[in-house]
């Protein structure tokens, strides 16, 4: 294009104007000689030009034309037809123009995000950019920051505590994914994977010193120990983002079953050679709490809920229900005065069998301890909580809730 425009304007081609009424001095319109319409060629004055030729098209029966990027219109004088020079072959500047504006723009947009990243205390870490987690401490410990999403949020404008145990649960399996360990199976070693083993956990202990809000940033830290012979215990840190608050505390006890013959299994020593270089010789981040809970049924229960049923969403990738739902099933009994005016504080879990999909459970609570005489005393609420087969079935889940009286404060801020 830029050959051609210089061209013309070394050689400037004098170009007829189609005639505004019926004859045509040639076959095709004639006024830049004769066209071969196989070829496409036009012969003017001696030099061969290729042009893209278009049929003349009529505009309140005037006729107009457009060939290689020149104008050719009508006017009353026929012969007064400008010649193709250099400056009318010109590109549309207003496009040009535009374009760059557009790339100018888009650059000045990503430039303003960088800056404002790092002026931001609440975005993710540099070092961390997408939130997938990264690790620290010499390798130990895996670190993953969480936003509170708006569907994360409950009545009380608090993250509730399922939210929570979800972001253990992923900080956990990413951090074996993040070391390499990660197989086949769900949180299941290569070896594991080799030996149809997957982790189960048997004890889960979390205190709540304060539930984040929508919007908040929180990071997550999480780290293995060893418990026992044929165990692995896991703990984890909930902090607030911007402040470094300690928000919640959660320490658990895993062991492995056979997927097959669905039995507790050891640990195998090709296992153990994968898993013992992670761990860490720290105490547990939660004190275990031995305390013995009285018997009960639903005869003795003060609050039962029966028909409970897993949905296919419910189950993981082992077929079973994942543990998280356990603790909307143990709510699910769970006194609604204490729902409505206390928030959970800390929660003891022990899990004594799967649950499978096709499963009718049954959820029982009884009150340990409240403040019956309604004189305001800060004075937990003490829950013992079963969940078990419908019908005298075995246990699933038994466990302990602590319940705090809930503030107005953290209600209307």
């Amino acid at each position: 294009m830029v050959a051609t425009a210089a061209t013309a304007s070394l050689f400037p081609i004098s170009s007829s104007q189609p005639e505004s009424g019926g004859k045509n001095s040639s076959k095709h319109g004639g006024g830049l000689g004769s066209v071969d319409m196989h070829g496409m060629k036009t012969k003017s004055r001696g030099l061969q030009v290729k042009t893209n030729a278009q049929a003349p098209t009529k505009v309140n029966g005037t006729r107009i034309g457009v060939m290689d990027g020149l104008n050719l219109k009508n006017d009353d004088n026929p012969t007064s037809t400008a010649p193709r020079t250099f400056i009318n072959q010109l590109p549309d500047w207003s496009m040009l123009l535009a374009a760059i504006t557009t790339i100018f723009l888009a650059a000045e947009k990503q430039w303003m995000m960088l800056d404002w990243k790092t002026k931001r205390p609440d975005m993710l870490s540099d070092l961390d950019p997408f939130g997938l987690g990264r690790m620290v401490e010499d390798g130990f410990v895996f670190r993953q920051n969480f936003s509170i999403r708006s569907y994360e949020i409950g009545a009380d404008r608090t993250a509730s505590v399922e939210t929570l145990m979800n972001h253990l649960q992923e900080t956990a399996l990413n951090h074996v994914k993040h070391v390499g360990l990660l197989g086949d199976g769900f949180g299941s070693t290569p070896e594991m994977c080799k030996k149809n083993l997957f982790w189960v956990v048997t004890k889960m202990q979390v205190l709540v010193d304060r539930y984040p809000t929508w919007g908040d940033m929180v990071q997550v830290d999480t780290w293995v120990a060893a418990s026992g012979k044929n165990g692995m215990r896991r703990d984890w840190m909930i902090r607030d983002y911007k402040t470094g608050e300690i928000l919640t505390r959660a320490s658990s006890n895993w062991v492995m079953m056979n997927k097959v013959t669905r039995r507790l299994s050891k640990i195998p020593d090709e296992v153990r050679a994968e898993i013992v270089q992670f761990f860490v010789d720290t105490p547990p981040l939660v004190d275990d709490d031995n305390i013995k809970l009285p018997k009960f049924d639903d005869n003795t229960a003060d609050h039962v809920r029966n028909g409970l049923t897993p949905k296919w969403s419910d189950l993981d990738v082992n077929q079973h229900v994942n543990n998280v739902k356990y603790v909307g099933w143990i709510l699910e009994s769970a006194p609604q005065p204490v729902v409505e005016n206390y928030e959970l504080a800390s929660m003891t879990l022990e899990y004594r069998r799967e649950c499978m999909k096709d499963s009718v459970l049954q959820s029982l609570t009884s009150l340990l301890g409240n403040d019956e005489n309604g004189s305001g005393d800060l004075n937990l609420v003490d829950c013992q909580h079963l969940l078990r087969l419908e019908g005298g079935g075995g246990e699933i889940v038994k466990g302990r809730t602590k319940w705090r009286p809930k503030y107005a404060n953290r209600l209307s801020g």
